[in-house]
């Protein structure tokens, strides 16, 4: 944006200049058609789209006589209580239900990203960004899922044979996969583009990163138990409501620059209000809950625009799941570091795919090992 600044300010010279030298004028005509040119194909980068009101035509006529201050106070507050209502139903569906809602918000969440590098890219006129961005995200999805249903279903894909086949040859298959695109991507370079084409390619990878990794944790989280769903979620829709009432009536202080509408107050307010929520949700140990507590009051969405406008009031799915994604990955960490054991079904599943002699001299290994340790007597004798 600099850069066109400046060579809007060269324009400017240049029309004053041929105001001064009517005997330069063609000249400066073709130097002005030259930097008319030149900003235009750099000026393929747009400016930020204003928001559009999205907000329903009902709620606009019922709520057309308040401020803009309070009407943004009633929409927020009507959808609020409609994403828990349908929060609570999802629950109540089941975890196959919750996996395939997690799949769709994932989806809507990279397209929102992924839209807003589209629409760089797409000015100036370059091949295959968005096909190649959703061949990424299939590919990704391929793996972490297969990943998934060889770990926790292990014993039903081993009785078929074309999911045997394609479990033990799945991380092959994947790389084959991300490799295809990768050439895709080297085919589709174009000249004097090539640095914004890698620009968007790692554009592409970060937004996997940050949705599709943060989302297969959701589900890894679900495989624990539902306690690892619903109460980090809880905490978040939480922290977020009661950060923004204390914000509305008290906030005073900016909490920072990029973010104006955040208050110190609001910040303060939304902490003490989850940890009193932790407390409530977990009476009989609450330092898990407080843990992830702390945890969530410090991911603030610092996004001074709306990725988005699917939600009224609120912006885009993204701007509604960018702390829960976070919150996911500091769960998953918090259970592998603190709660996960040793899982002896994965140790049997892991045996039952060795050879014969493999299972063979691991058995004679683990019995010698028993009855140096005296168990297997007792049990023999208890036998």
């Amino acid at each position: 944006m600099t850069e066109l600044r400046h060579r809007g300010a060269t324009d400017k010279e240049l029309q004053h200049q041929n105001s001064e030298d009517k005997g330069s004028e063609t000249e400066g005509k073709e130097r002005d058609g030259a930097s008319d040119n030149e900003t235009k194909s750099d000026s393929g980068v747009p400016e930020v789209p204003v928001s559009a009101d999205d907000t329903p035509e009902v709620l606009n006529k019922a709520l057309s006589g308040l401020s803009s201050r309070w009407k943004n106070w009633w929409v927020r507050g009507i959808l609020t209580l409609a994403m828990i209502s349908f929060f609570f139903i999802i629950i109540y569906l089941g975890p196959m239900v919750l996996m395939m809602i997690v799949l769709c918000v994932q989806i809507k969440c990279f397209h929102e990203i992924i839209t807003i590098g589209y629409s760089v890219y797409h000015s100036y006129h370059l091949p295959w960004f968005r096909t190649l961005s959703w061949y990424f995200l299939l590919c990704v999805n391929y793996f972490f899922y297969g990943e998934t249903v060889t770990d926790y279903f292990f014993t039903l894909v081993q009785r078929e044979e074309p999911l045997r086949i394609l479990s033990k040859y799945h991380r092959f298959i994947s790389f084959a996969l991300y490799l295809t695109g990768f050439c895709m991507f080297v085919l589709s370079l174009v000249k004097k583009h090539y640095r914004l084409q890698f620009y968007m390619f790692g554009w592409t990878h970060v937004t996997l990163l940050i949705v599709v990794t943060q989302s297969h944790l959701i589900i890894h989280n679900l495989f624990e138990g539902m306690i690892w769903f619903i109460v980090p979620i809880s905490c978040v829709i939480c922290n977020d409501i009661m950060a923004y009432m204390f914000g509305f009536f008290f906030g005073r202080t900016p909490l920072i620059k990029l973010s104006p509408k955040k208050t110190w107050e609001g910040f303060i307010g939304g902490f003490f209000a989850t940890v009193v929520f932790g407390i409530l949700v977990s009476s009989n140990n609450p330092l898990p809950v407080l843990r992830l507590v702390f945890a969530e009051c410090f991911y603030i969405d610092l996004g001074t625009l709306d990725f988005a406008n699917t939600i009224p009031g609120h912006g885009g799915i993204m701007d509604r799941f960018d702390c829960q994604y976070l919150m996911a990955t500091f769960v998953n960490v918090y259970i592998a570091s603190f709660i996960r054991g040793p899982n002896p079904s994965k140790v049997i599943q892991q045996l039952l795919a060795l050879r014969l002699d493999q299972q063979l001299h691991i058995f004679n290994s683990l019995k010698a090992h028993l009855t140096e340790k005296g168990l297997l007597p007792a049990l023999e004798e208890a036998a």
